[in-house]
């Protein structure tokens, strides 16, 4: 007899989260397909059922984080109680940062846990990636509602969280990974703090 439709669903949702928890781990080319599906609870046989390759798996685990992963998770949940989209947004460079993120790998971003993988994947995992950086991004730009370069501004704080935990994650010296992510989290906010209007100043004006 063979499987329904939610059966495969939900099978295909726990070989997409080993993978996401092995990535996060290991990196993609380090992580076999024998070791994500036995993290499913499955054999490799199963694999070819859900997927055409490991660079589309790959593609699904990065785009899983904006559902299941749990910083995601309370990401949404924050969204859900917090309306004004600056109080969103600090929420969020607050988190993001945060010593509670940083030394939970399971709650790692792909924007900063596998950007090096990314770069050498195919089309379909720097897709999954592109999504996530626009849609972090959106979320700043929203806070910024009618200031010129709001644009500009929020990629800039897209690239100051990311970067700030890249290289937070690269030291073993915790007073620099401290440090390290307070500065980008002071010049994310500041990035935040201009008024609401077509009028103000630009990031070339500030640096």
């Amino acid at each position: 007899m063979p499987y329904s439709r939610e059966h495969k669903a939900r099978t295909r949702e726990r070989i997409v989260e080993s993978a996401r928890r092995l990535f996060n781990q290991f990196g993609f080319e380090q992580v076999t397909l024998d070791q994500i599906m036995s993290g499913a609870g499955l054999t490799r046989g199963a694999f070819y059922n859900h997927f055409d390759s490991k660079d589309e798996l790959y593609a699904a685990a990065v785009a899983s984080f904006v559902t299941c992963n749990p910083f995601a998770v309370k990401t949404a949940e924050a969204a859900n109680a917090i309306k004004d989209p600056r109080r969103m947004a600090r929420m969020l460079v607050d988190l993001y940062l945060s010593d509670e993120v940083l030394d939970n790998i399971d709650m790692h971003c792909p924007l900063y846990a596998l950007p090096a993988d990314v770069a050498r994947a195919g089309l379909e995992p720097q897709q999954a990636y592109t999504d996530l950086i626009r849609g972090m991004s959106h979320i700043y730009r929203s806070a910024l509602k009618g200031v010129r370069d709001a644009e500009r501004r929020a990629q800039a704080m897209v690239s100051l969280c990311v970067g700030g935990m890249v290289l937070a994650r690269t030291t073993n010296d915790p007073g620099l990974r401290r440090s390290l992510r307070k500065s980008a989290r002071s010049q994310a906010l500041a990035l935040l703090d201009v008024p609401q209007c077509a009028t103000a100043p630009t990031l070339d004006a500030q640096y």
